[in-house]
């Protein structure tokens, strides 16, 4: 049994890092258009305006019930069949669509069951003082429901950076695409994907850490 080439994966971790701001930017960029997204969808389904809760609620089923590497295919390699201008957008752009979308769907319904968890009484003391459904939205149901839903919506944070590892079956050379080419080139297999499995630790471990203290901070302010 051969062992393992030391010298080779510390030479590739500086290769890999490299890569890391294209990582992290493609998966904040989704992270912030899938909470837009994910929040307006939310909304929706608790206010429920007619016909279109019924899209909004096959967008999800949609979204939720296909896997992403199915969506990021039919959107970067078959849309642009049915739709010339989508021939235009690049792979990363194509990856952080397809990311947006998908996890959207996620969020919408996490931030819905926080929106709905928020107490009734709130609702109606809202009600009561004149309120409109929108003001008590944005200044009472929403800011509460954004606690109870954080910690979730840091998951999701932390499951798109892994599936950005995706993108480089849309010909996008992030980190997962960099090792796949460091790989093929020394046919070091093992060591390249073990390299590059333990910078996703890493960088994963580092976000579960930000989002212990995320937790503590946000029941400290609720207990007060």
């Amino acid at each position: 049994m051969q062992g393992l080439d030391l010298d080779y994966m510390l030479g590739l971790v500086p290769v890999l890092l490299s890569y890391i701001p294209l990582t992290l930017g493609m998966a904040t960029a989704s992270m912030v258009l899938a909470l837009i997204l994910g929040s307006l969808l939310a909304v929706e389904r608790v206010v429920r305006v007619p016909v279109l809760d019924l899209f909004v609620m096959l967008y999800i089923s949609f979204f939720r019930g296909t896997p992403l590497l199915v969506q990021l295919f039919l959107f970067y390699y078959g849309l642009p069949q049915v739709l010339a201008f989508l021939t235009q957008i690049n792979g990363v752009t194509a990856a952080i669509m397809g990311l947006t979308l998908h996890f959207s769907a996620y969020m919408a319904e996490s931030i819905r069951a926080a929106i709905v968890g928020v107490d009734r009484s709130q609702w109606e003391a809202a009600q009561s003082i004149g309120m409109t459904q929108a003001q008590m939205m944005r200044r009472i149901v929403l800011p509460q429901a954004a606690r109870v839903a954080a910690p979730t919506l840091v998951n999701y944070f932390i499951d798109i950076i892994k599936s950005t590892s995706l993108a480089f079956t849309l010909g996008v050379t992030e980190m997962m695409g960099a090792t796949q080419k460091e790989a093929a080139g020394s046919f070091l297999y093992f060591e390249a994907f073990l390299v590059v499995a333990i910078l996703y630790w890493i960088i994963v471990e580092v976000l579960s850490q930000l989002q212990k203290i995320l937790e503590n901070r946000l029941n400290k302010a609720f207990a007060r």
